[in-house]
């Protein structure tokens, strides 16, 4: 097994994620076999608990893990599909350490940070490289390790030291370090600063680390004499200092340590340029084959036709809090040739507004509403906001503005479906009232009331369809899912508490709101279409964590279809008109392309 470990320097935030991604990309257009793991030196156990404003969304993975939405990235950029332990904490490597003290392992020994918490480090990271991740049942070439935050955290002091050791203990022909720091420029004359870089490799130095590689940040190219002073002072040879400047799209930047020949100077510091080849890697070789990255970028360069979405969340503010469905989004938009053009829209700002303190707000909001191509309402949990996503929930369903609710989405809508159509004006979930007499939507009986981590509806299940001619059926058709023993079904990942009330199906039904996806037991809906709607979708489970680029989520690929006023599925299934609702351009608040940890 070959190691390569991401670490950052100067500030957060940089794009070690991409970066780390990237790099497996490029290793795997080689004909290698790569896996990932993330080190975040928080005490959290996962990030199950953790708040969307302060670290982002919480990505889910097919056993339930919840964890870093960098593991969404390296999910996305080498198709693999990792474990929970590709996930470490500093809780989880604590966590085990004391579970051994109690067993009594170390045999009345002095439990302490070196050697035992440093041990338990190298040997999770060492047990979970050699997991296969790829589907094939083999384990990779190469590990790549990213490491959280900024060398020199008090925190993240442990992992560096494992790290020290671990190069002795693998060996320095299997060990490269990629250190990512910022060249920021000051001042009017536009001088690229390498200070903030020297000093961050000299801190890594005095941690026992040298770096192999400098991929430098930085808003333009770096300039030859910018180089040439990093070369001089941090220590590494030119055709180590990569430089990862901003580009157009997330997708240009394995082109870029491409064209600057990173992986032969990886290859090298591995030695796998010879000795991969001569063992049993016919598929090996040293020129990596982007052709479909390459052609991509180019396209998502190239789109000029928008297609405008609204998304209407609490989390507005901060893009990271719904970064896989962002992706999903442009995933999708690509394959229609379309250019995503996001609005945001804070769901508070929909409600009453006779209530609504900024009244000004209040109609923007309405204003951005009602001229988008298509509505999509995420999960969340709490009750703020709810109004305003019912009320938007309701604008598409009587507009016939494409919808798509994802989790707490769905259940909006059929929170605003009993309370408009049905007439049961105090129909709500028993997660916002409790006593509410028209309970639509209900607390699980399978998970903890009392416990807030991993004590949800985690991970990949079986979702069955009661018809395999419903739309959602065709559309999963068309990327080759299959049934099992006649009946047709997809695994799809879920993380709720909450699900619609068996008993209000039939209602429900009777008045147009169909369930055409349960699971195993029939009790519990996961898929609810609109029938005479041209694209009315809700979803209990969340299909954006399983979208690839050239492979993008079916729900979401049927949502931008209806979106740009086509028909959802090229099987001609029809249930509605499919006209578009805007012709409008994109507005200076959304985006093409949606920038993660400031790459774009």
């Amino acid at each position: 097994m070959k190691y390569v470990v991401v670490t950052g320097g100067v500030v957060s935030g940089l794009g070690k994620g991409v970066t780390a991604s990237s790099i497996g990309v490029v290793l795997k257009a080689c004909g290698l076999r790569v896996t990932s793991i993330k080190i975040d030196p928080y005490l959290n156990t996962d990030a199950g608990t953790m708040s969307p404003f302060e670290h982002g969304e919480v990505f889910v993975l097919d056993d339930g893990g919840e964890v870093d939405l960098d593991l969404g990235n390296y999910e996305r950029f080498l198709d693999v599909t990792l474990t929970r332990d590709n996930n470490i904490t500093t809780g989880k490597i604590y966590q085990s350490v004391i579970d051994k003290e109690r067993r009594g392992d170390y045999l009345g020994k002095t439990v302490q940070v070196v050697p035992h918490i440093t041990d338990e480090i190298q040997d999770w990271i060492e047990r979970v490289a050699s997991v296969p991740v790829d589907g094939t049942n083999l384990s990779a070439d190469v590990c790549v390790i990213e490491l959280g935050g900024v060398v020199g955290d008090i925190e993240s002091s442990p992992f560096v030291e494992a790290l020290r050791q671990f190069q002795f203990r693998v060996g320095q022909d299997s060990f490269c370090l990629v250190h990512v720091s910022l060249v920021p420029v000051l001042g009017a004359t536009g001088e690229q600063k390498t200070k903030p870089t020297q000093h961050s490799v000299k801190d890594l130095r005095a941690l026992g680390l040298v770096p192999n590689l400098l991929a430098c940040r930085s808003a333009k190219p770096l300039m030859q004499s910018t180089k040439e002073k990093l070369m001089q002072f941090c220590h590494v040879s030119a055709e180590h200092v990569l430089n990862i400047y901003d580009v157009s799209n997330i997708w240009h930047v394995p082109l870029l340590l491409k064209d600057q020949k990173a992986h032969l100077a990886i290859l090298k510091q591995l030695n796998l340029r010879f000795q991969i080849a001569s063992v049993h890697h016919p598929s090996f070789h040293v020129n990596p084959a982007l052709e479909e990255w390459t052609a991509r970028a180019e396209l998502c360069d190239s789109l000029s036709v928008p297609v405008k979405i609204a998304m209407v969340g609490k989390y507005t503010g901060l893009s990271d809090s719904y970064l896989s469905v962002i992706k999903a989004l442009v995933h999708a938009s690509l394959a229609c040739s379309k250019k995503l053009c996001l609005e945001w829209i804070a769901a508070t700002d929909l409600e009453d507004s006779t209530r609504n303190e900024k009244p000004a707000v209040h109609a923007a909001a309405w204003d951005t509403l009602k001229n988008v191509d298509g509505i999509l309402v995420p999960g969340g949990f709490g009750d703020r906001g709810v109004q305003g996503k019912i009320l938007a929930a309701k604008f598409a369903r009587e507009n016939k503005v494409p919808y798509l609710g994802i989790c707490l989405g769905m259940q909006i809508a059929v929170i605003e479906f009993c309370r408009t159509v049905l007439k049961l004006e105090d129909a709500n979930s028993t997660e916002f009232y409790a006593d509410t007499p028209h309970p639509c939507v209900i607390f699980m009986p399978e998970v903890s009331k009392t416990h807030m981590g991993g004590t949800m509806r985690l991970g990949s299940r079986k979702t069955y369809f009661t018809t395999s001619d419903c739309m959602t059926a065709n559309l999963y058709k068309l990327q080759g899912h299959h049934g099992d023993g006649g009946e047709f079904y997809v695994e799809e990942r879920h993380r709720h508490r909450y699900e619609v009330n068996p008993d209000m199906v039939e209602k429900l039904d009777a008045a147009g709101l169909h369930f055409f996806g349960k699971d195993e037991t029939g009790k519990r809906m996961e898929i609810l279409e609109l029938l005479g709607h041209p694209y009315f979708v809700g979803v209990q489970f969340h299909p954006e964590f399983k979208s690839r680029p050239g492979k993008p989520a079916p729900l979401f690929l049927g949502f931008i279809r209806a979106a740009s006023g086509s028909s959802p599925n090229v099987h001609g299934y029809n249930n509605g008109s499919f006209a578009s609702h805007s012709n409008g351009h994109c507005m200076a608040n959304g985006v093409a392309s949606v920038s993660a940890n400031g790459l774009l």
